[in-house]
């Protein structure tokens, strides 16, 4: 998440129903009965795996359940939808597919304030359509790896509604609460402490989204019953939201402190004591940090230099080049998300231009690390014209030149350029964005050296760039112009004598090395061509 608050009306707290249990003292309470909590324990019960390893390397699809396809008729995507959108995924290329949180939520949009970490968001179905949806997905060869808010709840969730109820209650230590405003703090350029009533508690994304105390070992443990909750039910894996706001030392000391490393680690234990799982962290101002004690975490800045290098700036061209070199083995590359800090959507970003749209994706689906496609990213989706912020960048999937995305009324409006960017049309279109972007994936599931390899002889000079990727006797070529004019490579390096075949584009010629391991390729104005060393 990581991003400012938007503007959304508080929703009012519901009230408890009669029957329920009152749970811990209610000091401070209005004498209404306080909601129970499940604290119950889950035991680890890995029901194991059926899909092939290191599956995750072959590319993620990260999808944002209510965008992507409405089965209803209610004009809200859900799960039944999703998994009538499966064979559209493995036609794609990807390996998996992420997604943004489905448990129920306080916001009844991008899930971030979760109220029940055990059940399914009643928009999108029960726990049943996530099981139907897990077993579709397992069938086709396919990863589903869910959202986890370990940071913070709702303010709704039962154990905030404790919480809340006075210094007495045994929640109270679950969330983090003064009782005096602490003074000279400051994050995303607001003050993170909410009043309630006389006291004082820490909320710094939304005052609706209050942040657990994750140095109480009851809390942690909670959260890893919940994730067991779901990988005895078969998940492959956890995306975990702003690891880099888990513990708090200080107004000074708020983000990446020690003791989230050591949380995130346990968890990486945890779920790596289930077959074939995969975790990334967001954890944007330490990717490498959290890459190490997550095992995987999302890249962030590199995704700036893809879009500038395929807009020609050769400072970042070469900055890409170099990247892999240093990168953590589990980077997880992409080019946009559902964050608007993340940069808007690729299409806005190039204003059209598609020929530096495939330079982008080629370089990020061709180079080391875990790819993360964001719905749409791959026909092109703009944001939606008439919004702003994330609801711009979370719009539904458009599947036809109307929409396909239900057969209602969209909640939330459609992509600028629906009429001309959406699957029927490009799949109907070979040379298409989405034509290029199943060539890519193809070659990375395809070969080895791609998805898994070592990444040598990484060479940028000017606009053109040039490296490539090994995995025992399997070597490729990958050479990029990002210039808008023609070019000669010089690619140096090489096996002795190679044989230069073209894999893309399929049908070019290609060429052979001399014995001093050297080639001359001809480079078209924004183009890329990727070759097997032989």
């Amino acid at each position: 998440m990581h991003s400012s608050a938007r503007a959304v009306r508080l929703l009012a707290i519901a009230a408890a129903a009669a029957s329920l249990i009152a749970c811990g003292g209610g000091g401070g309470g209005s004498g209404a009965a306080l909601p129970s909590v499940d604290t119950s324990s889950v035991a680890a019960a890995d029901p194991g795996s059926v899909l092939a390893e290191g599956w995750q390397r072959r590319g993620i699809a990260q999808i944002f359940v209510r965008s992507y396809q409405d089965s209803d008729g209610d004009g809200k995507g859900d799960l039944q939808g999703l998994i009538s959108r499966l064979d559209y995924l493995k036609a794609l290329g990807v390996g998996g597919i992420w997604l943004m949180p489905i448990t129920a939520s306080q916001d009844q949009d991008h899930g971030y304030a979760v109220k029940d970490y055990r059940a399914v968001e009643s928009d999108y179905g029960s726990l049943a359509d996530l099981d139907a949806l897990v077993a579709a997905a397992h069938a086709r060869g396919l990863g589903v790896i869910v959202d986890y808010v370990m940071n913070h709840s709702a303010a709704e969730h039962p154990a905030f509604l404790n919480s809340r109820a006075g210094a007495s209650n045994n929640f109270r230590s679950w969330y983090v609460w003064q009782s005096s405003q602490p003074s000279g703090w400051s994050i995303y350029g607001s003050d993170p402490w909410r009043a309630y009533r006389s006291d004082w508690y820490y909320a710094p994304f939304w005052d609706q989204m209050p942040d657990f105390n994750l140095t109480n070992a009851a809390v942690v443990a909670w959260h890893h019953d919940n994730l067991r909750f779901w990988l005895n039910r078969g998940v492959d894996g956890f995306r975990f939201d702003a690891v880099g706001n888990l513990v708090e030392n200080g107004a000074s000391a708020w983000e990446n402190q020690p003791q989230n490393h050591v949380l995130m680690a346990a968890v990486r234990s945890l779920v790596g004591g289930y077959a074939k799982r995969y975790m990334v962290c967001e954890g944007p101002s330490d990717p490498a940090g959290y890459a190490a004690s997550c095992g995987s975490a999302f890249a962030f800045g590199h995704q700036s230099d893809l879009i500038a290098a395929a807009q020609g700036d050769t400072a970042a061209i070469a900055a890409v080049a170099a990247y892999p070199s240093t990168a953590p083995a589990g980077a997880a590359n992409f080019l946009s998300n559902h964050d608007s800090f993340a940069g808007e959507r690729p299409y806005d970003q190039f204003a059209g231009n598609l020929a530096q749209y495939k330079l982008a994706a080629a370089t990020y689906l061709l180079q080391p690390g875990i790819p993360f496609v964001y719905y749409g990213e791959e026909i092109g989706m703009a944001g939606a014209s008439s919004l702003s912020g994330d609801p711009k960048l979370r719009t539904p999937m458009s599947w036809t030149a109307a929409g396909g995305f239900t057969s209602g009324t969209p909640y939330r409006a459609k992509a600028a350029n629906v009429a001309g960017y959406n699957v029927a049309v490009e799949e109907a279109d070979a040379d298409s964005l989405l034509g290029f972007y199943k060539t890519m994936l193809a070659l990375r599931s395809a070969r080895p050296s791609i998805s898994a390899g070592d990444y040598l002889q990484p060479a940028a000079s000017g606009t053109l760039l040039s490296f490539q990727r090994t995995q025992g006797s399997e070597r490729t070529l990958v050479v990029l112009n990002y210039g808008s004019t023609s070019a000669t490579a010089t690619v140096t390096g090489l096996p002795a004598s190679a044989t230069l075949a073209s894999l893309y584009p399929s049908g070019s010629s290609g060429t052979t090395a001399s014995a001093a391991g050297q080639a001359s390729i001809t480079m078209a104005a924004r183009s890329v061509r990727i070759f097997d060393l032989r």
